[in-house]
């Protein structure tokens, strides 16, 4: 028997034979513990205290020699021995386990192009109905007298379909409603991608609701997930919704999210835990618009390949094995109730195509909201997140590679990383000649962290006032106190506590955090340097760059290009988009004929594996360094810098 004392809740008791991993047992007793690298052991934060007992440890390469003294072991690399333990679970200080706020949001408005005529032949429709009910005279079917009342509204062949589990609640919600009713009919067939002479009935509700019908388009990224709720008559994004994507505690990335789908029990707790988010988005925007879960008819959901197999509960494990296959790129829609997405059980929801391991619906999606498949400019895409997305093209051609990035520009990874919520800090300057630094927040308000403009803001800042080298390593050149030794190396003090919104801890930034900020940026200028470089032409080509994810919104272009994130070229080629997975999402829901474009771009994209491209280390290399091995690149930035001392 082990008891457990975890640092939030009552001491629990668990059953576990020897060789089982501490992980396992504590997950089995119910305890929350974040496996942020899947359960690899490579970033040491799932530390426990063995305070009596016997374990063997498989890995101590996150721990000193006093922490192993002190009976400190990783949960994930540490097998049960002795079935008489006792283990204390310290707090996680892990900023992702917090809730991000969704309040009601103002969704900018989302254009569909002008060829979508989406009113004209709207794929469900919804009828009111006013029965004659059963008689001894009229002894027609319930299921036949519906059909007979929709005859008005159906194809040639007058036939309707209808699942087992409406068939089962149809008897009883026809007499509760007194045989009045409205019926939400789907005329479209979402896996021909075609009108169909049969249409479905999906819902059948009391009364008279025929001015409602509502949809949902959602995005499934690796870090958050976000829910549009849309009025399928008026074509409004009503509200929306962002929350962490729950699968974090299982991986910050999908490499340790596949590893850990690997795990017995492993995927279909994956599925589980982001059915879980994406329902308590669900329930947020619908309860604040005075509308029932069950009253969405349809959902369209875009997000990485990995994102959409772990959602859909297909095993990815053959995206990171050589050759990088994976399993579907074009699913078929399924039901609601076969997900658990807590919609109206018989709604489609619809996940859209992707092109390969790494570039996925988020991407084709991306492209739709962008427009650049239709113009000829030539235009780089490129969406920033855990995952680096990158697409080159026009309307002749389109050519696409993805990079690992890490989390750190949605400001995980990061010691006092955030999200771009009120209190993050977006923009930092420092003085040249004290080391002082001003900033701004979200908001206004006292400071909490680091988002991801912020990061790059105090970055690019640090380097261009001589205060952080081009290898990424603090130099205390004029005398700072806020340029000193910490728990994890050398750090600068952004905040002191003092002065931050909850007063317990100086918001900072490692050298730790700058070495995964310089990989993060370096595999994504390596993308698109590899992807000009494939196709024959140099990033000054580029007419357009168009930047697509959430923290766009408040990135600085000339920080972006002083730290060599963004190439170096006139500001006015640069647009932030938003996040552009999501808006190409509710275009495909509201409209078949987008639907079927998001496909046609798919199947257009060239998928370049930057895994068998030797190019793409040369590349990534000579970016490891502020903001480059090569200033010719960065002619401004290098017109910035002063020889130091």
């Amino acid at each position: 028997m082990i008891r457990l004392l975890p640092a939030e809740g009552n001491p629990t008791e668990a059953t576990a034979s020897p060789g089982t991993l501490l992980s396992e047992a504590i997950a089995q007793a119910g305890i929350t513990l974040h496996l942020p690298c899947g359960g690899q052991g490579r970033c040491g934060r799932c530390k426990v205290q063995v305070q009596k007992g016997s374990v063997r440890r498989r890995s101590v390469i996150r721990l000193s020699e006093k922490e192993l003294e002190e009976g400190w072991a990783l949960a994930c690399q540490t097998l049960v021995q002795d079935e008489d333990l006792v283990v204390a679970i310290p707090p996680q200080a892990d900023k992702l386990s917090r809730r991000i706020p969704s309040e009601p949001r103002k969704v900018p408005r989302v254009e569909l192009p002008i060829s979508c005529d989406w009113r004209s032949d709207p794929p469900l429709r919804r009828v009111y109905l006013d029965i004659a009910p059963p008689s001894l005279a009229d002894n027609t079917s319930d299921f036949e007298r519906v059909v007979r009342h929709l005859q008005p509204y159906l194809e040639d062949s007058g036939q309707v379909s209808i699942s087992l589990p409406m068939l089962r609640r149809l008897g009883k919600t026809l007499r509760d409603a007194n045989w009045q009713v409205t019926a939400t009919l789907e005329y479209y067939d979402w896996t021909t991608r075609r009108q169909s002479r049969r249409p479905r009935l999906i819902d059948l509700v009391p009364g008279r609701r025929t001015h409602e019908l509502y949809g949902v388009a959602i995005d499934i990224g690796t870090t958050s997930n976000v829910v549009y709720l849309v009025d399928l008559l008026t074509g409004e994004v009503l509200d929306s919704a962002v929350e962490y994507n729950a699968q974090i505690s299982c991986g910050e990335d999908v490499i340790s999210r596949i590893i850990y789908a690997r795990r017995l029990g492993g995927l279909e707790h994956l599925q589980k835990l982001v059915v879980q988010t994406l329902n308590g988005l669900i329930e947020q925007v619908a309860a604040r618009n005075g509308i029932q879960p069950t009253d969405i008819q349809r959902a369209t959901v875009a997000g990485n390949t990995t994102m959409i197999h772990l959602f859909l509960a297909i095993p990815p494990e053959p995206i990171r094995l050589e050759p990088y296959i994976p399993i579907i790129n074009h699913p078929q829609p399924v039901l609601a109730a076969e997900l658990g997405l807590n919609i109206n059980p018989d709604a489609k929801v619809d996940c859209l195509p992707g092109v390969g391991s790494y570039v996925g619906a988020d991407i084709t999606a991306g492209v739709l909201a962008t427009g650049m498949h239709r113009q000829e400019e030539l235009t780089l895409f490129i969406d920033v997140g855990t995952n680096g997305e990158m697409v080159l093209g026009n309307s002749d051609w389109l050519i696409t590679c993805a990079c690992s990035a890490g989390p750190a520009f949605e400001g995980a990874g990061v010691q006092s990383g955030m999200r771009a919520t009120e209190g993050a800090i977006e923009e930092v300057w420092i003085d040249p000649h004290t080391g002082e630094p001003t900033y701004n927040t979200i908001g206004d308000v006292p400071a909490k962290g680091l988002c991801g403009s912020g990061i790059i803001s105090l970055l690019a800042e640090l380097f261009i006032t001589g205060l952080l080298t081009k290898g990424g390593r603090f130099e205390n050149r004029v005398g700072t106190p806020r340029i000193r030794q910490g728990e994890h190396g050398m750090e600068y003090v952004v905040v002191w506590k003092e002065q931050t919104a909850d007063g317990m801890a100086d918001i900072v930034l490692t050298e730790v955090d700058v070495q995964n900020l310089l990989r993060a940026k370096a595999a994504i200028f390596a993308g698109f340097s590899t992807l000009t470089r494939s196709v024959g032409i140099q990033i000054s080509d580029v007419q357009r760059v168009l930047i697509g994810g959430a923290f766009g919104k408040y990135l600085n272009i000339e920080k972006a290009i002083q730290i060599g994130l963004l190439p170096d070229m006139p500001h006015d080629r640069f647009r932030f988009l938003g996040n552009t997975s999501v808006q190409g999402a509710y275009q495909a829901l509201l409209c078949p004929d987008l639907r079927d474009e998001v496909a046609e771009i798919a199947s257009k994209m060239t998928y370049l594996e930057l895994s068998a491209d030797n190019t793409f280390t040369e590349e990534f290399m000579s970016a490891l360094f502020l903001p480059h091995t090569q200033m010719e690149l960065f002619p401004s930035v290098a017109a910035l810098l002063t020889p130091q001392p």
